[in-house]
Formats: C-alpha cells, sequence, structure tokens
C-alpha cells in the first residue's frame, strides 16, 4: 500500500507543476505584449486579466465542487451520485459559458471601460476581453474535466494536459504576435486556444478503460447544483479575490500614477500569478486525498494531508519571497522593453513590498481548500471573503490615502497577515489540538 506521504507529493507535484505551467501562458502574454506593444499594452492587459481570473474561478468552483463531490461519493460507494455530479457540473457550466459569450457580443466595451481602460488603451482592452470571452466554453469545459479527471485517479494525465497547452500557447503568442503582426488578438486567440488542446488530451482518458464519471440522464437537482457550488465556492473566491485586488489596485493605480503605473502593476499581477499557481496546486493535490479520507472518516490521514501540506506551503512560502526579492530588477527589466525609468522603479519597489504577503496567502489559499474539503464550506468562505474584498478593499484605499503607491503595495501583505490567524484558529478548531492517536503515529513510522 502507497504511504500517505508519497500519495500526497505524487498529487501536488503534477499539481504545482501543471499550475505553473498554465500560468507561464499568462506570462508569455504579458511578456510578448511587451515586446510587441509596449507599456499601453501592459496596461490594457492589466485590464484584461482579472476577467480571465473570473472566468478561471468559475470553472475551478464548478470542477473541485463537482469533482469533491463526486469523491465523496464515491468511497462512500454512491455510484449513481458520482454520475449526478459530474453532469450537474457540465449543466451549470453550460449556464455559465451562456453568460460569458453573452458578454462577449454585447458588452465587451462596457466592461473594458468599467475596469478602467481609457483613451490610449480601450481599443487594444476591448479587442483581448472579446476574445478570450469567445472561448470561455471551453475555459469552463476544461477546467471541469481536469479536476474530475484528476480525482479519478489521473493526476499525471491532468498534469500533461495543462503542460502541453500551455507551452502550446506560449509557441502560438509568438507566432500569432511576430512573424503573423496579430497584435492584441493574436496574444488572446493563443490563449483562447489553450483549453482546446488541453480537451483534446483529456479525452484520452476515456479511452480504453472504465471511467469512475459519465454523463448520465438526471432531473436538475437545486440542492446538487448547491453543493456543488458550495464546495467549490473557496476556489472561486481565491480566483475573484485575485480579479478584485487586480480591479481596485488598476483603478486607485490609475489615479496615482496614470497607465504607467497600471503597466507597472501589470507586471507585478503577472508574477503573482504564477506565485498563486504554486499554491492552487497544492491545494488542487490535496483535494481529493482530503475529500477521500473525509468520506471515509479517516480523521488521522486527513490529519496527515493538513500536516504536509502546511509543510509543503511553508518552504514554497520562503522561496516565492526571496526569489521575487532577490530578483526584483530581472523580473522588472524582462517586460520592460522600452526600458522606461519610471516603469523600472514604480514595478522593482512594488516587487518588494507586494510579495513579503505570500508567507501568509499561501497558507489562506491551501487552508480554504482543505476547509471546503472537508466540508467546512463556511470557514473557507468566510477566510476567501476576507482576504477578497472585505479586509483588502478597503486597506487598499485606506493605505492608498496615507502611503501613496507603497500603500498600495503593502496593502496585500498586511490583509495577508490578518486573515492568517483567523485560518490558524479554523484549521485548530477543524482538526484538534489533541496528541496524535495511537494508529496515526503508526502510521507516521510507516511513511
Amino acid at each position: 500500500m502507497q504511504s500517505i506521504r508519497r500519495t500526497f507529493y505524487k498529487y501536488v507535484s503534477t499539481n504545482v507543476i501543471g499550475m505553473i505551467g498554465i500560468s507561464c501562458y499568462i506570462l508569455a502574454d504579458t511578456f510578448f505584449v511587451s515586446k510587441a506593444l509596449g507599456a499601453l499594452g501592459l496596461a490594457a492587459l492589466n485590464f484584461s486579466i482579472s476577467i480571465y481570473s473570473l472566468l478561471n474561478g468559475f470553472g475551478l468552483m464548478i470542477g473541485i465542487g463537482g469533482a469533491t463531490e463526486f469523491s465523496i461519493h464515491r468511497y462512500e460507494d454512491k455510484s449513481t451520485a458520482t454520475c449526478t455530479a459530474f453532469t450537474h457540473a457540465l449543466r451549470l457550466g453550460g449556464v455559465l459559458a451562456v453568460v460569458f459569450l453573452a458578454t462577449a457580443v454585447f458588452g465587451s466595451e462596457s466592461l473594458a471601460r468599467a475596469l478602467g481602460a481609457n483613451g490610449p488603451t480601450l481599443d487594444l482592452t476591448v479587442t483581448y476581453l472579446r476574445t478570450i470571452l469567445s472561448f470561455s466554453p471551453f475555459f469552463l469545459l476544461n477546467n471541469i474535466l481536469l479536476a474530475f479527471v484528476r480525482n479519478d485517479h489521473s493526476p499525471r494525465l491532468s498534469m500533461a494536459a495543462m503542460l502541453i497547452s500551455s507551452l502550446s500557447n506560449i509557441i502560438l503568442d509568438y507566432i500569432f504576435m511576430f512573424p503573423m503582426g496579430m497584435g492584441m488578438f493574436g496574444a488572446a486567440f493563443a490563449t483562447g486556444l489553450s483549453p482546446v488542446i488541453s480537451l483534446g488530451i483529456l479525452s484520452l482518458h476515456f479511452i480504453g478503460k472504465k471511467q469512475g464519471f459519465h454523463i448520465c440522464p438526471c432531473k436538475t437537482q437545486l440542492n446538487q447544483v448547491q453543493r456543488i457550488t458550495s464546495l467549490g465556492f473557496s476556489a472561486f473566491i481565491t480566483e475573484l479575490a485575485s480579479a478584485i485586488s487586480l480591479i481596485t489596485f488598476n483603478l486607485l493605480i490609475l489615479g496615482i500614477a496614470g497607465n504607467i503605473g497600471v503597466a507597472a502593476y501589470g507586471i507585478i499581477a503577472n508574477v503573482a500569478l504564477i506565485a498563486t499557481a504554486v499554491f492552487v496546486g497544492i491545494s488542487q493535490g490535496l483535494q481529493p486525498l482530503a475529500s477521500r479520507y473525509y468520506g471515509n472518516r479517516d480523521m488521522d490521514s486527513l490529519r496527515l494531508v493538513l500536516r504536509y501540506s502546511l509543510e509543503t506551503t511553508a518552504i514554497l512560502s520562503v522561496v516565492v519571497v526571496l526569489v521575487t526579492y532577490l530578483l526584483a530588477q530581472p523580473i522588472v527589466s524582462i517586460f520592460n522593453s522600452g526600458q522606461d525609468g519610471t516603469l523600472a522603479t514604480l514595478a522593482e519597489k512594488g516587487v518588494h513590498l507586494y510579495f513579503p504577503g505570500y508567507l501568509f496567502a499561501g497558507l489562506s489559499i491551501v487552508s480554504t481548500a482543505f476547509l471546503s474539503s472537508a466540508t467546512k464550506t463556511k470557514e473557507a468562505m468566510m477566510v476567501s471573503l476576507l482576504r477578497s474584498c472585505l479586509l483588502l478593499v478597503p486597506i487598499a484605499f485606506m493605505f492608498s490615502r496615507l502611503f501613496d503607491m507603497n500603500g498600495i503595495w503593502f496593502s496585500f501583505p498586511f490583509t495577508e497577515a490578518l486573515v492568517a490567524v483567523l485560518v490558524g484558529y479554523f484549521l485548530w478548531k477543524l482538526i484538534g489540538s489533541s496528541k496524535l492517536s495511537k494508529k496515526q503515529k503508526k502510521r507516521e513510522r510507516t511513511v
């Protein structure tokens, strides 16, 4: 029997690598846009990227929520419920796809203006938004299938789909933007094709073996929809936190430092996507195991999953902070193709003040996933809401008034530090402060 530690790191490593791969194609967009379109292109991309986070958040909510429901019922030997979970997830994704497609056709310009795009950046922002939203059905379906395939004992296939699609996006980015000269549309089109490629790879899961899930005829049950969304809500809020902070920071920075300030934040926000992806990868890796052990009422194994999750998160948090602090100047210079001195100064200062927040953000991201997997959705939701808007937004407004740009950068780590205290309490409450049981101690010695 595989040890819990080995199984945990198998799931986590594949998901972290896969999530970094996904975030790298957004980073590739940033790099190629900065080379082709300069600071205005960077600003337009940063106005747009919050909607990508929102779209990704809905996909993760349905995928992780549905897959968690699938896993819990699977280990409770409720085969019919596992199929209805998948069917309901697809239906919910279809409804949201219609909403995003309608926004692409009728609301792209209004949405761009609401996000802060103005004269010099409006057309570029509209182009990116309209293209990305047109591919929304593929983004949503890809997130759903990634989660279900991962929970159906195929984490390596999910990782392969994420990595290959991300590499394809980077190659297509270059081809569309430079040899073909397609500009901002080329960057968005390459990103939109990425989930299509991923879905092609994930389809291999349905060839030559019996799957644990499939589409089945069933009536839509509101309680099933509610359960899926509640189980995946913390994943959605994690992405919503990113979107809300992007929008809030963009609008505040636009008033203080103009489009150059927004471009500087664009560099920070896109590098932050990779940092966030590391901890989302840990979250997605622990979710199938935590759901399984919670479904089996195996609290000893559940404690071990939490322990390994927190240890991994702590190590990687320190790595993220050290790398970004020590390499701030070269990181910024990669995206500052015009060698703009103001842009470089703003962005480098921002990196030094913003990224220490990941010492605490990693804990919150991973812990909310763990709480949701153990069906503690109210606690996970509270943590996520505090991170995304209830604390971050008012603190950002207050600090920007007091300290200008430095206050905006520092509002993120300050908020995350406050939320981390609550996270620690929720985890202690769930797992308890009692000593390990004899069964757990025995398992520890065999791991």
